[in-house]
């Protein structure tokens, strides 16, 4: 299942070249990741209370095209990979549908008390869906 995260681009996002910097994507896959769980019915306090985490262990990035100031874009989510601690998730930013840039995140999931990774518990694992990657494996 693909989410769709709308943004727009913030006059601090962009550098001297007109373009959004690339570290605001990771930011936004952030962003991304955390409105993709609670539309599929896991709010990010629910799993904090839950004693889980996660944590980004990899990310790629692959850039296509940039988007400037106050460009609406749209950042597509879905589920690329569950693993039994680890899932991934695809990332796509679209500017009126066409894709300027691609990512993919892994993130493990920790114990709130700080005392490490821990099995995807089924409250995440629900969330996460059935994988339906955006990019190829």
């Amino acid at each position: 299942m693909t989410y769709t995260h709308p943004h727009t681009v913030r006059y601090l996002e962009v550098d001297a070249q007109g373009v959004v910097f690339n570290s605001w994507y990771l930011a936004w896959f952030d962003d991304a990741m955390t409105g993709f769980l609670a539309h599929r019915g896991l709010p990010y306090a629910t799993m904090l209370e839950s004693g889980h985490d996660v944590q980004l262990v990899r990310s790629e990035i692959d850039w296509r095209a940039g988007v400037g100031f106050q460009d609406a874009v749209d950042i597509a989510v879905s589920t690329a990979r569950i693993g039994r601690t680890s899932f991934a998730l695809d990332f796509e930013v679209r500017l009126d549908g066409t894709v300027t840039c691609a990512g993919r995140t892994v993130y493990v999931v920790v114990a709130t008390d700080g005392s490490g990774k821990r099995t995807i518990p089924a409250l995440i694992a629900d969330a996460l869906g059935k994988p339906a990657p955006l990019l190829p494996a």
